[in-house]
């Protein structure tokens, strides 16, 4: 049984590279910046402090606050932002904050500022996850006071769970559910499931690592997709993806992940297990994971971590892989960062997955377990592609990309044949 997940921030970086396309985690910042001129003479810091008073507000869960820093005269906006601070009420927490980016004037009293919005959940996130926002303010009072009139993902950007309903919160051993119009039954069975995961991710993966996970079940896979900022339909087959930017540099992000209820919830508890351990081996990896690890080596060591418990043998867990060895149609290469695509043929993809796990098989066969988590660790410490796999196939596993790819073809003829 093929169980498909991915790692999210890989398609998105495939298909545009803008800035913002993917939940990030970043160092938090005050909620204000440092002094700039708009062209109305208007400064970031007044934009700012307006943000400020909200930023108080909700970690308050003042709502006279966070309305008093709204439009008095935006009814309809008023109310939804009302709604949005009641869908976060259960939702633990630890900071938020806005930095303002850049403010233009539409004229002498409005602005339109670009922010991110930062914020941390208690207990689980060592850094903030960012998201971009617009933020629409317009000067009342007789020019005294700066109201907000608008507030808005930013274009490109994804939109927030809290946007979308009221957020109910099940809180596991290891893990936190964030669901929006599922059933409280269901959050419980995905909480256990993490929980499940989280120690067995720790014994694949021996590095520190919080240990801790952040799921997010939305209602559906349309909800899934404006989460991601992307088309409903590149998801429709994808039981959970793992959102976050890539470390390299042993700061863990925080990375959040999504599940697809209609897709998950079509799996047993086998396809379950597989699909929530790959992801959280994603979160694990993910400050040793750069720009320079290929998709196969990322998504074939997740695979390896959900698979390597269960009793299911190779041409069970890569049937579309062994049905084309049997075939005499044997892979020339290892799968490329583009076989890993949304946009491909289910089979096709497969293989992809597939391939890559066999190939950290081998690694862990041949050279063994430590070996294959200090190339991943050589890969992922550099910034840039180029060179290196070639240079960590060298000096951790001392063989070349030519010698490892035919051993690969031979260990996939003796597996799958």
């Amino acid at each position: 049984m093929a169980v498909r997940t991915q790692d999210a921030r890989r398609e998105r970086t495939r298909r545009r590279s803008t800035a913002g396309a993917v939940l990030a985690a970043l160092l938090i910042a005050p909620a204000c910046a440092a002094p700039r001129e708009a062209p109305t003479g208007i400064t970031a810091q007044e934009v700012g402090a307006t943000l400020e008073r909200r930023a108080a507000a909700v970690m308050g869960h003042d709502t006279a606050a966070y309305l008093a820093a709204l439009d008095p005269r935006a009814a309809s906006f008023r109310a939804a932002q009302s709604a949005e601070l009641r869908n976060l009420a259960d939702v633990p927490l630890e900071s938020w904050a806005y930095e303002v980016k850049d403010v233009t004037g539409e004229g002498g009293d409005r602005v339109t500022a670009e922010v991110e919005l930062r914020y941390r959940i208690k207990g689980y996130d060592k850094a903030p996850m960012s998201s971009s926002r617009t933020v629409e303010l317009v000067r009342r009072d007789d020019g005294r006071t700066w109201y907000i009139s608008a507030d808005r993902a930013a274009d490109g950007a994804p939109g927030q769970l809290w946007e979308q309903g009221d957020v109910d919160v099940v809180r596991g051993t290891h893990s936190l559910v964030l669901g929006v119009g599922r059933q409280a039954a269901e959050l419980r069975r995905i909480a256990a499931t993490a929980d499940a995961a989280v120690p067995a991710v720790t014994g694949a993966w021996p590095e520190p690592w919080g240990e801790r996970v952040v799921v997010i079940v939305p209602e559906s896979v349309e909800d899934m997709a404006g989460l991601l900022d992307s088309p409903a339909a590149s998801y429709r087959g994808i039981a959970a993806v793992t959102t976050g930017e890539v470390g390299g540099g042993g700061r863990a992000p925080a990375d959040r992940v999504i599940v697809n209820p209609q897709a998950y919830g079509m799996l047993g508890d086998f396809g379950q297990r597989v699909v929530l351990t790959h992801e959280t081996t994603h979160v694990a990896t993910r400050a040793h994971t750069s720009a320079a690890t290929p998709v196969w080596l990322s998504e074939g060591f997740a695979d390896r971590a959900a698979y390597r418990q269960e009793s299911r043998t190779a041409p069970e867990i890569a049937p579309e892989l062994a049905e084309a060895v049997r075939s005499g149609d044997l892979p020339a290469r290892l799968p490329s960062d583009e076989d890993f695509g949304f946009g491909e043929d289910a089979a096709k993809l497969s293989r992809a997955y597939e391939g890559g796990w066999l190939a950290c098989e081998l690694i862990a066969r041949d050279w063994g377990e430590e070996e294959l988590i200090a190339f991943y660790k050589a890969v992922g410490s550099r910034s840039e592609r180029d060179g290196a796999v070639e240079q960590a196939m060298h000096t951790v596993l001392g063989t070349t990309p030519q010698d490892f790819t035919a051993r690969w073809r031979e260990y996939l003829r003796a597996r799958l044949g």
